[in-house]
């Protein structure tokens, strides 16, 4: 449970913002064209470097002074990217060289603490990487002339950027707590649902989004379990809220994420499953966090018998692929169900902690094995030899098999939903690695036994 550091990308448009995005995730993520302002909604990934795991964020073009319709958001959300990052890498056009543009942009990051890269990009030969000394203007630091495009020079960014992020934050050893994360769009309903749990207004409750603007740690003893609660927050703009700002409470969620063991995953029972809810929900599944979805406002929702039924199956549609999370209907301004959630969340974090043993493993394997035979190509046959469970928090199942290239997604899903048949894991996702190698046994000793008795 460590906090990743986040590293945003900014800079004005067609400077090569989401091509270096790509080069650092290492994954074709954001759209490339060589078209101004593609880029129009921040895009995040997970990168690690030299052993330092980060969050890597693109944004928009920035063009302080444009008067396209975009625009306006487009500043709101670099500003946003710039809070809450931890180091700036600021990317310019070593092809255009110095414009007017990047010295406004260069003007707004000079008033920033924050560590600030100045990137020249598409500099593949030796005379742009000669020329890139004219942004020494912008007084910014020193010129690092790459190509994104190539790969030129970025290894040495990257060496020098995650050499001033910050250090790794650790959790306290003697820390034995549930940690508990409230994540959501702003405006959902988070710090109504921490101060309802409190039974106090420990936490700022606002119809403005983005009132609470930092993650609040709070500690409390819940049924003598100790557990700790990280309450998360939206976004605060100044003027208008714009529904695609609200994309930028992912980046203060996943810090959280990273802290949690179990993360309450907060909705709008008036307004649904949004686009935005299922990215976060994708980031905590993709964290190896356990989940509790929390339908919250279900006081201002019209009922009958079936609504409840009906709106959970709307809600497991949304989210298919994270079926084995339970959903509770909750409403912080009553209180209905509120202590349900918390008391949720601890059982579900009891689930990460499970060990199935190691025969009864082999022996579910050996059966869903055949039930259901493995892939094949040609005369090649994905074989699993053995399987144990490595870890806990969160579930760690390792499979030796004898051709790792064999397996597909599809079978992978077999195999875990064959150990979800036994053993649940309530809102708990599964970590399964696959091995070439024999293991220490194999899947199917029993019948090896009965073999040599045969032949005996």
């Amino acid at each position: 449970m460590v906090a990743r550091p986040i590293v945003a990308i900014v800079g004005r448009p067609n400077v090569g913002k989401s091509t270096l995005f790509n080069r650092i995730i290492g994954e074709r993520k954001a759209i490339v064209e060589d078209r101004p302002g593609t880029t129009r909604d921040r895009l995040y990934g997970e990168a690690e470097w030299n052993g330092r795991a980060f969050i890597v964020v693109d944004t928009g073009g920035l063009l302080l002074q444009d008067e396209d319709v975009f625009a306006p958001h487009i500043r709101d959300q670099v500003r946003a990217a710039v809070e809450e990052s931890d180091a700036i890498l600021f990317l310019v056009d070593g092809r255009e060289g110095l414009t007017a543009a990047d010295e406004e942009i260069a003007e707004l990051l000079r008033h920033t603490s924050k560590p600030v890269f100045l990137v020249v990009n598409k500099a593949e030969t030796l005379s742009r990487r000669l020329d890139a000394v004219e942004f020494y203007a912008v007084g910014l630091g020193e010129p690092m002339p790459i190509s994104a495009l190539h790969g030129i020079g970025t290894g040495d960014l990257l060496d020098a950027v995650v050499a001033r992020l910050p250090p790794a934050q650790w959790p306290d050893e003697e820390d034995e707590s549930v940690h508990v994360a409230i994540v959501g769009r702003p405006n959902v309903g988070k710090s109504s649902l921490l101060n309802r749990l409190l039974g106090a207004e420990r936490a700022i409750v606002s119809e403005q989004p983005g009132t609470t603007r930092d993650a609040v740690d709070t500690r409390l003893t819940w049924d003598g379990r100790p557990v700790t609660l990280i309450d998360t927050a939206g976004i605060r703009r100044r003027g208008r809220i714009e529904r695609g700002v609200e994309r930028y409470s992912v980046v203060r969620a996943l810090r959280a994420i990273d802290r949690a063991h179990v993360a309450l995953l907060v909705v709008d029972a008036t307004e649904g499953i949004t686009a935005q809810d299922t990215h976060i929900a994708g980031h905590i599944i993709e964290a190896y966090k356990s989940v509790v979805v929390v339908v919250n406002k279900w006081d201002a929702v019209q009922k009958d018998a079936y609504t409840m039924l009906e709106y959970e199956q709307r809600v497991r549609h949304a989210l298919n692929f994270m079926d084995y999370v339970p959903v509770i209907f909750v409403s912080a301004k009553t209180g209905q169900r509120v202590r349900k959630s918390l008391d949720l969340a601890v059982k579900v974090y009891d689930e990460r902690l499970v060990r199935l043993p190691t025969g009864e493993l082999n022996r579910l394997i050996a059966d869903a094995v055949a039930r259901h035979s493995p892939p094949s190509e040609g005369r090649r046959k994905l074989r699993i030899r053995y399987v144990t469970q490595a870890d806990v928090n969160p579930p760690t199942f390792v499979f030796f098999v004898n051709h790792v290239d064999l397996l597909h997604f599809s079978y992978e899903r077999y195999l875990e939903n064959t150990i979800r048949a036994r053993y649940p894991f309530l809102g708990t996702p599964l970590r399964l690695i696959f091995r070439q190698g024999d293991g220490d046994r194999r899947v199917e000793p029993h019948r090896r036994r009965r073999h040599r008795r045969a032949r005996a």
